[in-house]
């Protein structure tokens, strides 16, 4: 196995352990006024008032496939934790809409290229371990005039500050982590830290490698989780959106 492979699989034994906590959490988030806020910020930057495409990539247990399914587009989400993918199929059946499922990589999902209207994911670029190809691979399943919202954080410098405790919440919380114990916490910390996200300014270095890719236009958002999260923001690691266009 390599040391790709090897990433991948900490990754997914991590995400398969904490996959019913973190359910609980976003079954909280769904019910609570910030999914508007969550959708807001979407909708404002997908393309047209119509039907859309849309993949989400690191879909967990299916928050954002959700919120945009409420609104009518067709959705598929992906994600390598199978764990995860059960608790998404749980979530969509309790909230009475229809999105599609799959257990792809998003780094190369093999799915046909200009399949999608849009590609949005959370908190999925500093679990990966090729970024890179992601992007470039986030390009190619967009058509033409579509657009990737990728929202996430610079989680690393949260870990090199040692502030485990700020994203921790109880089972009534609507973000952060439920369940966590050292082990756990622990093995977060080591895969974060093992990343390529890491080792890099973020976003800036997310909107080089968007640049590289190809995208038409591309940009930040380092306000996005002031907007969205307010007092759950972390503030070592505040939420970003990096947005582009192909």
């Amino acid at each position: 196995m390599d040391q790709m492979q090897t990433a991948e699989r900490r990754v997914v034994d991590y995400w398969t352990k904490r996959a019913h906590d973190f359910g609980v959490v976003r079954q909280n988030e769904l019910r609570d006024g910030i999914s508007g806020r969550w959708l807001w910020e979407m909708e404002t930057c997908l393309p047209g008032d119509r039907t859309l495409d849309i993949l989400d990539a690191g879909t967990g247990t299916g928050y954002f496939a959700i919120l945009l399914a409420m609104q009518g587009h067709r959705v598929t989400g992906i994600d390598l934790t199978s764990a995860m993918l059960r608790e998404a199929e749980n979530a969509v059946r309790l909230a009475g809409v229809v999105a599609r499922f799959l257990e792809l990589d998003a780094q190369a999902t093999g799915l046909p290229g200009g399949s999608f209207d849009a590609v949005v994911t959370r908190n999925l670029t500093w679990t990966l371990p090729d970024p890179e190809a992601a992007y470039r691979e986030w390009l190619r399943l967009l058509r033409p005039g579509g657009v990737l919202l990728n929202f996430d954080a610079d989680y690393a410098e949260n870990v090199r500050r040692r502030n485990q405790g700020a994203s921790h919440t109880d089972e009534k919380g609507i973000y952060g982590h439920i369940g966590m114990t050292p082990d756990l916490s622990r093995m977060n910390a080591e895969i974060t830290l093992s990343m390529p996200a890491s080792r890099h300014r973020r976003p800036d270095w997310d909107l080089e490698l968007m640049q590289e890719a190809g995208f038409s236009a591309c940009g930040a958002d380092t306000s996005a989780g002031r907007r969205i999260l307010g007092e759950h923001d972390l503030p070592e690691s505040p939420l970003f959106l990096v947005w582009g266009r192909k």
